[in-house]
Formats: C-alpha cells, sequence, structure tokens
C-alpha cells in the first residue's frame, strides 16, 4: 500500500523518518511517496489538500481534526526546545505593542505561542523561518520569532533575546510545549493508521541507534550546513516524546490547543 507523506526539510523530520522511506526497516507492506516543504506551506496545504500522512504545526491541529488525527509518534515536543522572540536592539516584553515581528508563519506554534503569551504583540509580519534574522539584522522588522536551527545560530549574528517562549509555557503550565505533530488522514483504516504510527516508532528507534544511516539524507536537505548544528537540531527535537507522547505530551496539546477530550489522537 503506497501512501502520500509530507515532511519538512529539518533535520529532526529527515532524522526520523529516513528509515522507514529508504526501506531500512520492515514498514509492514507501506511504500511512501515523499514530499519534503517548508512547515508553513505543510500546515497550508493541510487545510486545502490531504496528503495521507503529514507534519503539521500543532497550532494548525483544531482546524483540520475533522479529516486528520495525531499519531502518538514523530511530534516534536520536549522543554527547552521553544521559540526564540529576538530583535537587533533592546526591547523589553512590555514595549512589543510597537514592535513589527517577524513570525514563521500564521499558523505556526509558535504565532500561536506568542499570541497566548504577548497578546499585544500584533504587528506580525509572516517570513521563511530562515530569512527571520535577516529582517531583523535589516530592520525590516524590530523583532523576530526564531525555530529550527535559528535558535543556535542568533547570537553569532549580533542579535538577542528578548523572551523564550518555551520557558515562558513551561513556568505557567509546568508541562512540556508541543511544536510539530505528525497527522495520518482519517479517511485510511484505523488498522493502517495504527501501522502508521507503529511503523514510524520503528524508524525513530533505528535513527537513534543507527545515527550514521541517515545523515546523508539529513544533510541533503539541512538549511544549517554545520554539522555540529545539525547534531544539537536533532538532540534538541528528537527525544523520548517523539517516540510515544505518553500521558504527560497528550496533556500538554490539549491544554495548549484547548481541546475538550482527546479524540485528536491514534
Amino acid at each position: 500500500m503506497k501512501l502520500t507523506l509530507s515532511i519538512s526539510t529539518c533535520p529532526n523530520d529527515t532524522f526520523m523518518f529516513d528509515a522507514m522511506i529508504h526501506g531500512r526497516i520492515d514498514t509492514e507492506g507501506l511504500e511512501f511517496d515523499l514530499t519534503l516543504c517548508d512547515i508553513e506551506q505543510l500546515n497550508a496545504a493541510a487545510l486545502s489538500t490531504a496528503a495521507d500522512i503529514t507534519k503539521l504545526s500543532y497550532a494548525v491541529v483544531p482546524e483540520v481534526l475533522d479529516r486528520y488525527k495525531i499519531l502518538r509518534s514523530g511530534s516534536a515536543l520536549g522543554r527547552g526546545n521553544g521559540p526564540l522572540l529576538v530583535s537587533r536592539h533592546k526591547i523589553y516584553p512590555d514595549e512589543l505593542s510597537d514592535a513589527r515581528i517577524a513570525i514563521p508563519g500564521e499558523h505556526t506554534t509558535a504565532n500561536r505561542l506568542l499570541g497566548l503569551l504577548y497578546p499585544a504583540a500584533a504587528d506580525k509580519r509572516a517570513y521563511l523561518f530562515s530569512d527571520i534574522a535577516e529582517a531583523v539584522l535589516s530592520d525590516e522588522c524590530d523583532a523576530g520569532v526564531l525555530i529550527h536551527e535559528g535558535r543556535f545560530t542568533y547570537r553569532d549574528k549580533g542579535l538577542r533575546l528578548i523572551a523564550d517562549l518555551g520557558e515562558e509555557w513551561e513556568k505557567r503550565t509546568a508541562l512540556p510545549l508541543p511544536l510539530g505533530a505528525i497527522a495520518v488522514s482519517r479517511r485510511i483504516a484505523p488498522d493502517t493508521q495504527r501501522t502508521v504510527d507503529r511503523v514510524l516508532r520503528r524508524s525513530i528507534a533505528f535513527a537513534f541507534e543507527n545515527p550514521a544511516a541517515s545523515a546523508g539524507f539529513v544533510r541533503q536537505y539541512a538549511r544549517e550546513l554545520s554539522e555540529e548544528v545539525t547534531r544539537q537540531h536533532i538532540e534538541l527535537f528528537v527525544n523520548a516524546y517523539s517516540f510515544d507522547l505518553g500521558e504527560e505530551g497528550r496533556r500538554a496539546v490539549v491544554q495548549l490547543l484547548e481541546l475538550e477530550n482527546e479524540e485528536a489522537f491514534v
């Protein structure tokens, strides 16, 4: 059975999915027609079309729950890995109402979190996530929300931290921060949904046990060419919650998205 699969080009996704895409593990008869995109492109596609399996920002999940369920494996969720709000010139959090803020897309979890924590920050402008640092450095924007590799390199570029949004979330909730999810279409039979979840978990386990196997695939799509930054990215965003959300991970998702129940999950 062949399923369409859409994931991001970020190292955490290519690391986790490498083994199942390239047949390094038992996929239980499943094959995958792969598309790789920026996260906001994936979010937009999920709102208008329907890949069988897709990466999503958790923020967009409520809008697609009529068509998708969230896998228990594959999430980018954890502690100390949230988006960073940065600036070139010193800005205090209570000054954000007057700031032009670059965000990595309207439907991203980063944007949802910014709105929850700093509702006065209303002047938001969408950029490709990899262009946000430059938008701030060039004074197109006063501040920017960095995700992915940007959190590891912003100081080297001369940017300063206004707030760690993930840290603020953890202080308020004592829960890990849900960032990205892997969703499977509800049109697929429940048994196959569970197979996809099982195969992805197997792929993640293989990646942890054989990190060199995915190195070429990860490097092919990584926007940051530094192997050290790529390694840090994977170590931060692929963790025990990626293998299985568990009870705490599900509670975090329910709270972030204000869900009434857990029917969102496979």
